[in-house]
């Protein structure tokens, strides 16, 4: 009989972070962090995009309409997670010592 022991699965794109400036590698944080730079690059090439639509540089309209996506994706995203952490936060208050 062959045993072997299962690793653990991990999203795709929300590794931990190395450590820096002593800060906990990994973590709630590192994927908030992760979630935040997201919404940021995403927001940026949406933008970038719109410019290069309203200056006629843009080929193809259909890359803004996926950009738009990409940035309301990452945003609802963003918003879970702050949700789901106050979840928390709030049901540890709620434990009584």
């Amino acid at each position: 009989m062959i045993t072997s022991s299962i690793s653990p699965l991990r999203p795709i794109g929300l590794e931990p972070q190395p450590v820096q400036d002593g800060q906990e590698a990994g973590g709630f944080g590192a994927i908030f962090r992760s979630a935040i730079d997201a919404v940021k690059e995403t927001d940026a090439e949406k933008t970038q995009l719109q410019y290069l639509q309203a200056t006629g540089q843009l080929d193809n309209p259909a890359q803004l309409m996926l950009a738009g996506s990409k940035y309301e994706m990452s945003v609802s995203l963003l918003v879970q997670l702050r949700n789901r952490a106050v979840e928390a936060y709030n049901e540890i208050m709620r434990i009584s010592l």
